[in-house]
Parts: C-alpha cells; sequence; structure tokens
C-alpha cells in the first residue's frame, strides 16, 4: 500500500512523490485516487488506487543500488550494434518497465550509438526522456542538483 510522502517511480514519467490520497467524482463515478507529483517535469499524476499495482509504481532504488548500476553504466561496453527500429522496439519496452537498470542501458546505449552515428528523432526523444527519468530518481535519492544527477549521466571519451 502506498503512503503520502512515499518516493515512487512511475514508468514513462519519472520519479516522484506521492503528495496525497483523494477521492475524486470522474464520469460520475467517484473513486480513490493517487496524486504524485513529478519535480522534474513540475507535474502531478492522478492514478486510480485500484490500479495502482498494475501500473508499473515501484519503490525507488537505494543510494547503493544506483552506485553500482552507475558503475555498470560507466565500465560496461554497449550492445554490437542493431537495425535502428529493432533497437527502438526493445528500448520501448524497456522503457515501459519502468526498471532502472532498463533506463540505465538506454541511456548508454543511446549515448554510445550517437557518437558512432546520429540519432533519428524518436531514438533522440526515447534517449531524452530515459535520461530524465534517471535524473528524477537521482535527485529523490541524492543530494545532488539535476546539473549533478546529468553529469553522472555522461559517457567518458
Amino acid at each position: 500500500m502506498v503512503q503520502i510522502g512515499d518516493k515512487v517511480f512511475y514508468p514513462m514519467h519519472g520519479a516522484g512523490i506521492i503528495k496525497a490520497i483523494e477521492e475524486r467524482e470522474i464520469l460520475g463515478k467517484t473513486e480513490e485516487y493517487c496524486v504524485i507529483n513529478i519535480p522534474i517535469c513540475k507535474m502531478d499524476i492522478m492514478i486510480p488506487m485500484n490500479k495502482i499495482h498494475t501500473s508499473g509504481i515501484r519503490s525507488l532504488v537505494d543510494r547503493k543500488t544506483m552506485k553500482e548500476i552507475l558503475l555498470v553504466f560507466h565500465h560496461e561496453d554497449p550492445y554490437n550494434s542493431i537495425p535502428w527500429k529493432e533497437r527502438y522496439s526493445l528500448n520501448m519496452e524497456k522503457m515501459k518497465t519502468g526498471d532502472v537498470h532498463d533506463s540505465v542501458e538506454i541511456v548508454r546505449d543511446l549515448l554510445f550509438q550517437s557518437k558512432e552515428k546520429s540519432l533519428n528523432s524518436s531514438e533522440r526523444h526515447m534517449l531524452n526522456q530515459a535520461r530524465r527519468n534517471l535524473i528524477s530518481e537521482l535527485i529523490l535519492i541524492t543530494d545532488l542538483t539535476e546539473n549533478q544527477a546529468a553529469n553522472l549521466l555522461k559517457l567518458s571519451s
């Protein structure tokens, strides 16, 4: 069960804090909703409480786990190049999981790919979204600013 003040990750939007649990009437039906504030996007998202468990919401990873993930980001080789349509499809599936390991792989692999050849607009958008999601989680589990978190997600040349 989620509670007000919990820090959570919502796939495709990023990390946020549960701001409220409230009843709302929408289309004549009253339901209880979880209101999540996503600070990096400056927006609130409302999710019906009966869909919380199927929405992909998860708790944030802890600092130790994030540190290990960032080590992999900086020291593991990206996958071999595959055609962009296949790569995009695989990455979209990873984005939907909301798993932090998947997000790190997307950012690392697309950054590497962009050094080889310029990304098309769909992949640039995906890279930006995955990076934003990771930055949002980094900010909420550390004392980093948005710029400091973004700097951690740069590949060394």
